[in-house]
């Protein structure tokens, strides 16, 4: 009998994305209506704090130092949505990073929704 693989596959971004949109739909001021930078996107008070671009990278806005600490761990990359100009207050997150999206995208409302 062949040894079944302990590794787990990454969720489907979509699907996953999805879910998380599920549970932030409740908070005050979230809303999943209309899109960003041709993505799907969540917004706070019509500001946007979370999406899925349309190459199925998890985005965030958060504090620039937050960023760099998630650049410099691998956990994610400078969101470029224009190429050439990456934005400091954005990231991507790494598919294999093991951040949580949900702990991720709650630092991103708060952080959206105290600006």
């Amino acid at each position: 009998m062949a040894a079944q693989s302990t590794r787990s596959t990454p969720a489907d971004p979509a699907a996953r994305y999805r879910r998380l949109v599920e549970s932030f739909l409740d908070e005050p001021g979230v809303s999943d209506r209309g899109r960003g930078w041709g993505a799907s996107a969540l917004k706070v008070n019509g500001r946007i704090f979370a999406m899925l671009s349309l190459q199925g990278d998890f985005v965030l806005k958060l504090p620039g130092a937050r960023v760099n600490r998630l650049v410099e761990s691998g956990d994610g990359i400078r969101f470029d949505p224009r190429g050439g100009r990456p934005m400091k207050e954005w990231v991507a997150i790494n598919p294999a990073s093991r951040k949580r999206w949900s702990t991720l995208a709650g630092e991103a409302l708060e952080f959206v929704r105290a600006g």
